[in-house]
């Protein structure tokens, strides 16, 4: 399945219909709530009060705290494949490649809970929904790996997969690293690594 079938593909378990700021505002906070505390460490009763709810008041939005923990991780990864797709699209890899960082990065520095609880919390994440969870992961990845095999036309696949999976390490430590500049400061911080790490020519193939 290529990256854009991947992304349009919906399951069962997508949500639907228009957006609830209800379920917003709880996602919200249960992705504070996880990234502090730990998933295994937020009750229901906790999700509820962080949003003035009573715990089986939250059961009227969600079937329980996997399915808060599910529908977010899978927010996160559809909204970055389907950004990531939109971008990756520019017929310029250059432009393309600049476009993906700088939606990557504004993603990770203003949302470090959700970096923080999408590194941690994946396990926990009922299978079914994981699964796709993955597979839309997997699809985000071929999309930079589509552009930079059109900007290092000689560079072999796996290295330019490597290199993508390195530089998300890199755009996805700001829950640790965004903590003494401020946003633009780091944001250009990471832009220039990154361009820098992704220059694949600079080195060797295979």
């Amino acid at each position: 399945m290529t990256s854009r079938r991947a992304g349009a593909a919906q399951g069962p378990e997508s949500p639907a219909g228009p957006p609830n700021p209800r379920r917003a505002e709880i996602l919200g906070a249960a992705a504070e709530l996880f990234a502090r505390r730990g998933y295994h460490g937020v009750s229901i009763g906790d999700l509820g009060r962080a949003v003035g709810l009573t715990g089986p008041a939250l059961y009227r939005h969600f079937s329980g705290k996997e399915a808060v923990l599910a529908e977010m991780l899978l927010d996160i990864s559809e909204r970055l494949l389907a950004e990531g797709v939109r971008r990756a699209a520019d017929p310029d890899p250059g432009r393309a490649l600049d476009a993906l960082l700088q939606w990557h990065i504004a993603f990770a520095l203003d949302n470090p809970a959700l970096i923080t609880v999408h590194e941690r919390e994946l396990d926990n994440v009922p299978e079914p929904q994981r699964h796709r969870i993955r597979r839309l992961q997997r699809a985000y990845v071929e999309e930079w790996v589509a552009v930079l095999r059109r900007l290092h036309p000689r560079q072999p696949d796996e290295r330019i997969r490597a290199a993508v999976h390195a530089c998300f390490g890199l755009l996805n430590s700001t829950p640790r690293s965004a903590t003494e500049l401020d946003r633009p400061a780091m944001a250009a911080l990471l832009h220039t690594m990154a361009r820098a790490a992704l220059t694949l020519d600079a080195g060797a193939a295979g």
